[in-house]
């Protein structure tokens, strides 16, 4: 039976812009990068403390991607201190924290512009 999600996979325009925001701005760890076509590393990196990875690849036909709204939700303890600690790292919010009756989240982009959602449990 299925047991989790491996990764996801975020599409870029420039791996090796992207593959520094993850891993100097978010702190992600890199487990793979190596060749996969004469365009394109297959990029595999690991959120710190969790079986989570993520991938810096765009599949081809899959450009118009690039720069949109994902539905990556990444999950924090204590969303004003990782707020707080990602601003001073140079990370761009869209949506400052926010407090609903479903949650408290906010949203930041990547290098790209890829939008994301930053939430508590």
């Amino acid at each position: 039976m299925i047991k989790a999600v491996k990764f996801v996979s975020i599409p870029v325009h420039d791996q090796e812009q992207a593959l520094a925001f993850y891993t100097e701005k978010l702190g992600f760890q890199i487990l793979t990068d190596q060749p996969f076509d004469e365009k394109q590393h297959w990029i595999e990196l690991r959120i710190p403390g969790s079986e989570t990875r993520v991938v810096l690849f765009t599949p081809p036909g899959h450009e118009d991607r690039i720069g949109t709204f994902s539905n990556v939700t990444f999950m924090t303890d204590d969303i004003d201190r990782t707020y707080q600690e990602l601003t001073t790292r140079g990370v761009v919010f869209t949506a400052p924290p926010t407090k609903q009756p479903w949650g408290h989240f906010a949203k930041f982009q990547d290098a790209d512009g890829n939008q994301f959602v930053l939430s508590t449990k």
